[in-house]
């Protein structure tokens, strides 16, 4: 379901960023889960039981960024999350940041993003 918020922010977006957030939005909600979609951080974030725990986002330089989060600020409670792919770099033990370059990377990184999002949703409890 679309949110009219996140319909207004996508308004607001080029065709190109358009049509690559829509992708990945697509990704996010192929994991299943109760997501709540909202903007956050001028971005379509997905949370979960009021959680935030995916945040999309436009790259100044051109693409996209998908950020696995535990909130808006990291936690020092021990967190850890193993990330076999490589698709992500963690600033933190909470927080990962996957960069999209185009549409073909996207393409190319859609079935391994969906996994590492379902592993991260189970983790990130």
């Amino acid at each position: 379901m679309t949110s009219q918020e996140v319909s207004a922010w996508l308004a607001g977006q080029t065709e190109q960023n358009r049509a690559g957030i829509e992708r990945l939005r697509e990704v996010v909600r192929s994991v299943d889960a109760p997501w709540v979609e909202t903007v956050k951080w001028n971005a379509p974030n997905f949370a979960l039981d009021g959680e935030d725990r995916v945040t999309l986002g436009v790259e100044r330089r051109g693409g996209w960024r998908v950020v696995l989060h535990r909130g808006a600020a990291a936690k020092a409670d021990g967190f850890a999350f193993r990330d076999a792919s490589g698709l992500a770099k963690w600033p933190s033990p909470d927080r990962g940041v996957v960069a999209i370059r185009d549409r073909a990377d996207l393409d190319d990184k859609a079935t391994a993003l969906a996994e590492l999002i379902g592993r991260w949703v189970r983790a990130a409890g």
